[in-house]
């Protein structure tokens, strides 16, 4: 809604959860199931796991611990269900539609009764019961706040885009590896199953060089580091078109049409826009020239 406002345009960076094995997705149908395995590493003190889903499916969930010991299915109400598991205990929340979206969220926390979580192979066993869609996607949590061996052991890349870059109307920033021109796995990705197109585009996010606090400089990676070259980009063009007169009304959906048509691909897409890097490269001066 900000971002539709008068005068305004928000770059967001996608995030940096492309290849990070913290996420996992699919498709269900009606009685169909699906094992989804993840890890936990030894020494890993907490944990949570978000399953989202459309509202209208029904879905059995079946947790398998380490040792084979299953609990469930799970019974879908209100308020926290709780699941001893040897060394884990495991609390669990269904969540009810929200004003702004019709899907469904399912929390499980993970909390160690000692010190730390019963590491090894768990399993969520799910089932569709009434399904009407069938999509689901499962996130650990972002930020390399888990051990490295902590994960999905058959992640999806695609849909990793971390919020608010999600937003439809924000200009959502992918990374590049300008120094190669390649892109940059590390960043977060759209997919097929999203309603709009996402990422708008890519800029480059490795190896940059940026002041760090206390004075001086250091090279930094991430999209957080790409997205301002979109934002300086936008406001170029707002100075040429608002501030001098140009294109008094340059700004939102319009700024980002420009950066579009600007963008240029990169090796190894052949497909424009892609889940991958959207429309393709920043490119100020394609832009510009197309205004």
């Amino acid at each position: 809604m900000i971002s539709g406002m008068w005068k305004n345009v928000i770059c967001v960076g996608t995030g940096n959860e492309g290849n990070t094995g913290g996420h996992i997705s699919g498709k269900l149908g009606q009685q169909e199931e699906r094992i989804l395995e993840f890890g936990i590493s030894q020494q890993e003190p907490v944990m949570n796991i978000q399953l989202w889903k459309s509202y209208v499916d029904q879905f059995q969930i079946i947790l398998i611990h380490p040792d084979g010991e299953s609990f469930g299915p799970l019974q879908e109400r209100l308020g926290a269900q709780r699941i001893l598991a040897g060394n884990t205990e495991i609390l669990i929340y269904y969540g009810e539609p929200k004003p702004y979206t019709t899907a469904q969220e399912i929390y499980f926390d993970f909390i160690p009764v000692g010190t730390y979580l019963t590491s090894g192979i768990w399993k969520i066993h799910l089932q569709g019961k009434r399904i009407r869609e069938g999509n689901y996607n499962l996130w650990l949590p972002g930020g390399n706040v888990l051990n490295p061996v902590t994960g999905f052991y058959r992640p999806v890349a695609s849909e990793t885009l971390t919020i608010p870059s999600t937003a439809a109307k924000v200009i959502t920033v992918g990374a590049y590896d300008s120094r190669l021109n390649a892109y940059a796995d590390f960043s977060g990705r759209g997919g097929e199953r999203l309603s709009y197109p996402k990422p708008d585009l890519v800029a480059p996010g490795v190896n940059i060089t940026a002041p760090v606090p206390g004075g001086g400089y250091a090279n930094v990676t991430g999209t957080s580091f790409a997205t301002p070259f979109v934002t300086g980009s936008a406001a170029l063009m707002m100075e040429w078109g608002i501030v001098r007169r140009n294109d008094p009304f340059l700004w939102g959906e319009k700024v980002k049409a420009y950066l579009r048509r600007g963008a240029q691909p990169l090796p190894g897409f052949e497909k424009y826009p892609n889940e991958s890097v959207g429309w393709g490269a920043l490119c100020t001066a394609q832009s510009l020239f197309h205004m």
